[in-house]
């Protein structure tokens, strides 16, 4: 970021970037712990964390990292606050990643391992961890040391390290050696920088020397493959019958690379997690996918977000889905589904009795898909959790089936209706909704929605008594200076709840997004967005 001051006018004016306010880092807290609660590779060699465990840490880790960036930022009292927040996310990663890898603590109360005990079997080799970096032949040699010989290595994570020809060479007689035993497999971003002949011939490698192997999980993710990688992975995708996790995200995956993946996955009858995000496939992609989909039965957790799939694909995909009845995770946003392909998925919604979380954000829905996904979604999905339909075009007209969908889930935690029209009337009418019941509610969204003082004042008095409510963001709107002294006076017994509110425009004109100044919280919000692990 550029922190210079164009002229001595302008210094007053300037906005620092820290500290962060207290809603700010009530919000990192919280993603924090929703990483250390969420299943991943460290869990699965580490075990996983309980919620009450991560929340602590998390607290604990913000407040360690807070200070780290304070004390640097006090050296630095003319900077605008840009290198702190850098301290403050980099310091936060590395002590959240000290967790995950150390595991949930051992309570006073469980039976301690005795002294005679059998030691501990290792599971998992992972070489992911330090600076992402080329590996050479004799980095390899030495770093897969552990694999050779006897061990009892189910799980294996080459992920973060980018390996040559040579290191792939080191590789590939310790794969073949040790593939009837593996059941996970991590070679995420595993090629990175390397010419695309060298990084196909690597594939290959590794492709041959996993044949044959019978694994649950593959992750391929972030290794940029378009369909000569997707096919350089033929024999290894080919010969996997009992796959129940696949991750090919962000792997530059077009229509014939989208085919490609249809064509070499013959075996979808275990799958239970496919991700699929941020690659470039289209419609005609989607409609691959889409056969990739329909064979899945046992699907539960489907991501297909960012992939620039359009009315057309968003119609094959949707029709997919209706075979998918054990879904509990969807993710479609960002794409450019429109109408057509909103009103498709409505009709398969009712199969998806044991839904969680729905993600339906960006994708042109307008009011009539809207009402469309709301109307399916309040007959079918009773357990649901979380609601994402920010950036639609949604008003008013639509909010009406919204809100009935809403009142029928009872154990929603999380709204997300940003970036819409609603105005006064819709924020109402949704609000509404949330004032009986609604328990385990702990976050809603209602920014940028040209909302004015009346609308907030209804959305406020509903949340601020819930038990366990943790955020309201209803920044960028409307609303006046006397009416956000009033919200901070609803929010005075929890401030830390009430979103920031540096992107309201009292006088109800639109912000401009290259002004000069910016915005300080969300400048560090969006470096903070880095944290997922």
């Amino acid at each position: 970021m550029d922190s210079t001051v164009p002229s001595y006018q302008h210094r007053s004016l300037s906005i620092k970037l820290w500290p962060p306010s207290q809603s700010t880092r009530l919000m990192l807290v919280e993603r924090m712990t929703r990483n250390l609660t969420t299943p991943s590779i460290f869990s699965r060699k580490y075990g996983l964390l309980s919620k009450e465990e991560a929340g602590e840490d998390a607290k604990e880790i913000e407040e360690a990292a807070f200070v780290t960036a304070t004390q640097h930022f006090e050296e630095e009292p003319d900077g605008d606050g840009s290198s702190a927040v850098q301290i403050y996310a980099k310091e936060s990663s590395k002590l959240m990643l000290e967790v995950l890898k150390r595991g949930p603590r051992v309570k006073e109360d469980e039976e301690l391992i005795s002294d005679k005990g059998e030691a501990r079997v290792e599971t998992f080799f992972d070489i992911s961890g330090g600076r992402r970096a080329f590996i050479e032949k004799e980095e390899a040699s030495e770093l897969l040391k552990p694999l050779m010989g006897p061990n009892s290595f189910t799980k294996i994570c080459f992920s973060n390290r980018s390996f040559g020809l040579d290191a792939a060479h080191v590789a590939e007689p310790i794969l073949i050696s040790i593939k009837d035993q593996l059941k996970e497999v991590d070679l995420s971003d595993f090629i990175a920088g390397r010419p695309e002949a060298e990084a196909i011939e690597v594939m290959n490698i590794f492709s041959s020397a996993l044949e044959g192997s019978v694994l649950r999980y593959l992750n391929l993710s972030n290794n940029a493959m378009g369909e000569k990688g997707v096919r350089a992975f033929r024999s290894l995708l080919k010969s996997q019958k009992e796959l129940e996790e696949l991750y090919l995200m962000n792997d530059g995956i077009s229509e014939e690379a989208a085919k490609a993946v249809a064509e070499l996955i013959p075996s979808t009858e275990k799958l239970k997690i496919l991700h699929f995000h941020n690659n470039m496939t289209g419609d005609e992609g989607a409609f691959a996918i889409a056969e990739v989909v329909k064979r899945s039965l046992a699907l539960e957790d489907f991501r297909c977000s960012s992939t620039r799939v359009g009315s057309e694909g968003g119609v094959a995909v949707a029709e997919a889905l209706g075979a998918c009845t054990h879904l509990k995770k969807l993710d479609l946003r960002d794409n450019m589904f429109g109408v057509e392909a909103g009103l498709a998925l409505s009709k398969v919604i009712p199969a998806f009795v044991g839904l969680k979380e729905i993600y339906l954000s960006y994708l042109n829905l307008e009011d009539d898909g809207a009402e469309a996904l709301a109307n399916a979604l309040k007959e079918s999905a009773p357990s649901l959790e979380i609601l994402d339909m920010a950036g639609n075009d949604i008003t008013a007209k639509a909010a009406v089936s919204v809100a009935a969908c809403i009142s029928s889930k009872q154990f929603l935690t999380k709204l997300n209706l940003s970036e819409n029209e609603l105005k006064d009337e819709g924020a109402v009418i949704i609000t509404k909704a949330l004032e009986e019941g609604h328990g385990q509610l702990n976050e809603v969204d209602l920014s940028t929605n040209l909302i004015t003082w009346l609308g907030a004042k209804v959305v406020a008095e509903a949340v601020v008594q819930k038990p366990g409510f943790k955020l309201l963001n209803i920044n960028a709107n409307f609303i006046s200076e006397e009416g956000i002294d009033e919200l901070k006076n609803i929010f005075k017994n929890s401030p830390d709840v009430l979103g920031p509110l540096d992107e309201n425009d009292p006088e109800g004109e639109d912000i401009d997004d290259e002004g000069e100044e910016g915005s300080g919280e969300d400048e560090l919000e969006s470096k903070l967005k880095g944290l997922e692990i």
